[in-house]
């Protein structure tokens, strides 16, 4: 695990420490070839460059994010808006992480991708990469 990303899960709460690695190793272990690294203050996966999915502290709980994720046709995911493509879910508890849905939705990630790494060159506009 990269290790900017095992002190960023250390200096978590107690209670948000559990969910933060095991978020890691599953997303490592799922996501072979991708880099991940702190950004924007919390961890995020890439692949070639593009970011794919991270998790964040947040008030509702650690939120683990797919940029994609709106394309994913999860119901467990929550799609806030709609100019961009990302979903979401919150986790308070190590509990309530249910493996298959994680890595169903971590394949997805690998198989639907919207080039957020140009969005800034295509003033605000996401194109579809796979």
């Amino acid at each position: 695990m990269n290790e900017e990303i095992k002190l960023y899960n250390y200096r978590q709460d107690v209670a948000d420490i559990d969910i933060c690695e095991f978020l890691a190793s599953i997303i490592d272990k799922e996501l072979k070839g991708a880099t991940s690294k702190i950004w924007h203050g919390h961890p995020v996966w890439f692949i070639e460059d593009n970011p794919i999915v991270g998790y964040s502290k947040q008030k509702p709980g650690i939120r683990l994010m797919f940029w994609s994720g709106a394309d994913f046709e999860e119901e467990m995911l929550s799609i806030v808006g709609r100019k961009f493509k990302d979903a979401s879910i919150f986790y308070n508890n190590l509990n309530e992480i249910k493996n298959s849905d994680l890595k169903r939705c971590l394949k997805k990630s690998v198989e639907i991708q919207w080039d957020y790494k140009n969005i800034v060159k295509r003033k605000g506009i996401l194109e579809r990469l796979k």
